[in-house]
């Protein structure tokens, strides 16, 4: 049983706008990749039961090396639930021979509407031991700030 991570971020627009960035492939692409790193989707059907395969690729592996190769973490990724403009939950599993990377863990994004704009919450439950705790909250917290950068130009 992993450990549960979370975090929340202020972002000043309406909350359809911050839950369609959390759903539309070319959003993801641009945003959900933390600093240093680069993503793709290999398939997307962003819907309840469907899911998608995403390659994030580290620009420079040398201090982090990826999870799946020496350069890249793979992600299969399975949408347990969307209700839209509200919540979406995913089911992750990563590509990884090393068993304390193995497991699903359990990613819950929720949206809610505040005078000031939209507050996001991410919590993230059963995080593989192998993913260090401090280098999970860094990628959580890039994504975060990069969701921002992208609503907020």
């Amino acid at each position: 049983m992993g450990r549960t991570d979370q975090a929340s971020l202020l972002i000043h627009v309406p909350r359809e706008a911050v839950f369609a960035a959390l759903t539309s492939s070319d959003a993801l692409s641009t945003w959900l990749p933390p600093e240093g790193m680069r993503g793709r989707f290999e398939r997307f059907d962003m819907r309840s039961g469907g899911g998608y395969r995403l390659v994030l690729t580290y620009d420079d592996a040398a201090d982090a090396p990826g999870k799946s190769s020496a350069d890249s973490d793979v992600a299969d990724v399975r949408i347990a639930q969307i209700n839209p403009g509200e919540r979406l939950v995913q089911e992750i599993e990563f590509e990884a021979d090393h068993p304390a990377l193995q497991g699903t863990m359990l990613m819950e994004w929720r949206v809610r509407s505040v005078d000031e704009g939209t507050i996001v919450e991410i919590v993230a439950r059963n995080v593989p031991e192998g993913i260090r705790a401090r280098d999970h909250a860094a990628g959580i917290t890039s994504s975060l700030a990069n969701l921002s950068a992208y609503l907020e130009p």
